[in-house]
């Protein structure tokens, strides 16, 4: 070997090494940043000998691809429980304390004990308060049902304003990928800034991506098909909704003009949290809104007063209720049929409240005037109530909108309603842990595919370090064959 090739063989040494260490500096650098893919200097041989041919990023295109599809999986799943978790807050605690369930059966316990001392005020007095609980639980959870769907509206609003700044950002990075790829420059920065804005996009809504091309530019689609980005960004539009109560429909989201579907089932399709709010609020809410409804509906149906021989005119006794505009009515709601928000405002009629009230005319009758008056025999008698806490358990129809329609009277549906909201979050927490569990796993297998081993780079820093010393040597012999051969010239 020639002096002149000992010393090019030393300056590629010191070149390789240096690039190495400067590659592994940067990959020990981002050991713990999860959207870093994990990057190698390749060494090639030629004529001019060793030298880096390219650094080389250890991406996984079908990791990557499980990974956006599970993390948009597992968000859905889990703001879908979030919500349903909230929903059933409003009914107490782990004994449901708040459910119309609970408190008609502790109504029902105070009416037994009023109808068998019919004459005893103060057990009167209980069961109003009784029934005034109920009304205002059931006020009260409508009411509070209207603001999680408004906060529901509020997180798509978000959403959709985070996906429009995430698909600008993502124009950005893809042109740069896009750029660097035609002029042979490093790419591997983009790459990476790409790829995370991708896996953020997913936690709104499921996507889709292709890369195409010899420039690495990637399209993006829904998994409905939709696209999302296609050289530029589609428009991602949603108006929100200033107030709801139980008759507002939410409006629609919409990717490049194309109706956004909401999610479906306790274990929900719903991919991303855009889906996963839409079901919340057009679907899951509205119909245990339903049931509330009709629960409030088959009140003031069973309590309703008919007249001594039952065939006058239906009128509202115990329980009635204000119309939209805050007007107090007598009329009782039609059979099997829902009425929008009944549930916020059912109340207990105020001539049985007292001090200006009294429980008397619930035991008599007489609630809507004489005609309506049952008991002439005097204060001992109780057969009307047993009546009405018959009616409770007689059967009854209810609107099909509730899902749960089947159930034979007003006793069952409240427990039918319990169950049906208590399945739909029993299902979802189990589905939640599953697809969270599947998420865990793909990450940890991306990571440990394309992420950095600590131990693996200092392994190699260490033989980096062996090659820099080796270069050093030769440099070493070199200069002092130099010397010898300079001696030797004088």
């Amino acid at each position: 070997m020639s002096l002149a090739s000992a010393l090019s063989t030393a300056q590629s040494i010191f070149n390789n090494s240096g690039t190495q260490a400067s590659v592994v500096s940067k990959n020990i650098a981002n050991a713990q940043n999860p959207d870093y893919v994990r990057r190698s200097a390749l060494v090639v041989t030629g004529g001019n000998g060793a030298m880096i041919g390219e650094i080389a990023r250890a991406g996984n295109s079908p990791l990557m691809r499980q990974t956006i599809e599970s993390t948009s999986i597992a968000v859905g799943q889990r703001t879908l429980l979030n919500g349903v978790s909230e929903i059933k807050s409003l009914m107490g605690g782990n004994n449901n304390e708040f459910s119309p369930a609970v408190l008609i059966a502790n109504f029902r316990t105070n009416l037994d004990a009023f109808s068998a001392k019919a004459n005893d005020s103060g057990i009167g007095i209980a069961v109003i308060s009784g029934a005034r609980d109920l009304a205002t639980a059931l006020n009260t959870a409508s009411d509070k049902l209207q603001l999680i769907r408004k906060d529901a509206d509020d997180q798509i609003k978000q959403n959709v304003n985070d996906l429009n700044s995430l698909l600008a950002k993502f124009e950005v990075a893809n042109n740069r990928v896009k750029n660097a790829s035609a002029t042979g420059a490093d790419a591997n920065d983009a790459l990476d800034e790409r790829d995370a804005l991708v896996k953020k996009i997913s936690e709104i809504v499921g996507v889709t991506s292709y890369t195409r091309g010899d420039n690495n530019d990637m399209v993006l689609y829904t998994t409905d098909g939709v696209t999302l980005f296609e050289a530029v960004p589609r428009k991602v539009t949603f108006e929100a909704t200033i107030g709801y109560d139980a008759s507002t429909v939410g409006n629609g989201v919409y990717i490049d003009g194309v109706l956004l579907k909401a999610g479906d089932g306790a274990s929900t399709t719903a991919k991303g949290s855009l889906q996963a709010h839409l079901q919340l609020r057009d679907k899951i809410a509205p119909t245990f809104q339903n049931q509330l409804d009709e629960i409030a509906r088959g009140l003031i149906t069973a309590f309703a007063e008919t007249g001594p021989t039952g065939t006058l005119t239906p009128k509202t006794g115990l329980f009635t209720f204000r119309d939209t505009s805050g007007v107090q009515q007598s009329d009782v709601p039609p059979v099997g049929t829902i009425i929008p928000g009944l549930a916020s405002r059912i109340l207990v009629n105020p001539v049985v409240v007292p001090p200006a009230g009294s429980p008397d005319k619930l035991r008599d009758g007489g609630i809507n005037g004489g005609p309506y008056v049952v008991n002439t025999g005097g204060s001992s008698y109780g057969a009307l109530l047993d009546k009405y806490n018959e009616n409770l358990s007689n059967p009854m129809a209810f609107d099909s909108r509730t899902e749960i329609s089947d159930a034979p009277n007003l006793i069952s549906l409240t427990a039918d309603s319990m169950g049906w909201l208590e399945q739909i979050r029993s299902t979802a927490t189990s589905s939640d842990e599953t697809k969270t569990a599947l998420l865990t796993r793909t990450l940890e297998v991306f990571s440990s595919t394309t992420g950095v081993s600590l131990d693996e780079e200092l392994s190699l820093l260490l033989d980096i370090e062996q090659s820099y010393k080796a270069g050093t040597k030769l440099l070493s012999t070199i200069d002092e064959m130099m010397e010898a051969l300079l001696a030797m010239a004088s």
